[in-house]
Parts: structure tokens; C-alpha cells; sequence
């Protein structure tokens, strides 16, 4: 599949006409990865995009900064998403040039990323405002999205908590 069809079905990438997709297309690489490949890692300097093509991401958190498990051991990187074909991340960072807020790493061989250059893409935004307001939109809409669910695993983990401790 060619990365302008796998674009198509990106969620951030929604409404865009045929030529912007092409336009996003001609500044985007692909990089496949095997099983258990760091694409990124927590704290780590930012500049891309990443959009799955084919395969699995785990989006993982450091889990000291969960404390100590039961056995008083820390219990290694927790996987808090896993993005699948059309999915995006890394956007947080693309947008706030922050530091990565999470870890990286490839879930299933055979994976392929799609990877959009920050600078280029910012470039491109520029260049056709009308592109770069449709894509704002759906990078908002879509971190939206991302911001209501982790609200809800993390209300869920609260009602879990509490009714433990009852």
C-alpha cells in the first residue's frame, strides 16, 4: 500500500483533498521494525510524526514513577496504548517540541512507520493554510480523543482503588 493510501486512513489526516495528501506524502520516509525495537524513548528529544503502516506500537511509562509494586520490586515499563495500522503518535511532542513523555517500542514484527519530519511538516502547514488548519484540527481532535480516555482509566483506576480499600 502506498503511504498516500495509508495517510488516507489516518484519522489525523481527515478531510485533506488527494494533492495535500500527496504534498504530506512527499515528505515522509518509511523505517520497518521487529519485535521489541525502540523507536523513541521516554525524555528523549522529538522531531517526528509517526503514523503505523503496518504492525503494532507499544506506548510504555517508566514504572518507577509508579512507585513499588506489591512484591516492593519495581515492575519494569507498563504499556499504557498500543496503536494499530492508520493510528498516530508522537504528535504531543511534535507539536511542543517537549521531550518524549513515553516510550516507544515496536510490539509485532514486521512493523512499518510512516515518519513525518516535524520541520517539513511544520513547513508545509506555512505554505498551505489550508492544510495546516484542517491538520491542527484533527491533531487537536485526535489528542482530545487520546486526553478523554486516559480521564477515563484514570477515573477507573480510582473507583478500583477505593473500592479495594473498603
Amino acid at each position: 500500500m502506498s503511504i498516500t493510501a495509508i495517510l488516507k486512513e489516518a484519522d489525523i489526516f481527515y478531510d485533506l483533498t488527494p494533492t495535500q495528501l500527496e504534498l504530506i506524502a512527499s515528505i515522509c520516509q518509511t523505517q520497518a521494525y521487529n519485535d521489541g525495537d525502540v523507536i523513541f524513548t521516554e525524555n528523549s528529544a522529538s522531531a517526528e510524526l509517526y503514523v503505523v503502516a503496518e504492525g503494532e506500537i507499544a506506548i510504555q511509562v517508566d514504572a518507577a514513577i509508579f512507585g513499588k509494586g506489591n512484591t516492593g520490586r519495581l515492575t519494569g515499563p507498563r504499556t499504557v496504548a498500543t496503536f494499530r495500522i492508520g493510528q498516530s503518535f508522537g504528535e504531543v511532542a511534535l507539536l511542543d517540541e517537549g521531550l518524549r513523555s513515553a516510550t516507544a517500542r515496536c510490539a509485532k514484527n514486521g512493523t512499518t512507520l510512516i515518519i513525518i519530519p516535524r520541520q517539513r511538516l511544520i513547513n508545509l502547514c506555512d505554505m498551505y493554510p489550508q492544510l495546516g488548519y484542517r491538520l491542527m484540527f484533527n491533531l487537536a481532535t485526535d489528542l482530545a480523543t487520546k486526553i478523554r480516555g486516559a480521564d477515563m482509566q484514570i477515573r477507573e483506576q480510582i473507583m478500583y482503588s477505593q473500592q479495594s480499600e473498603e
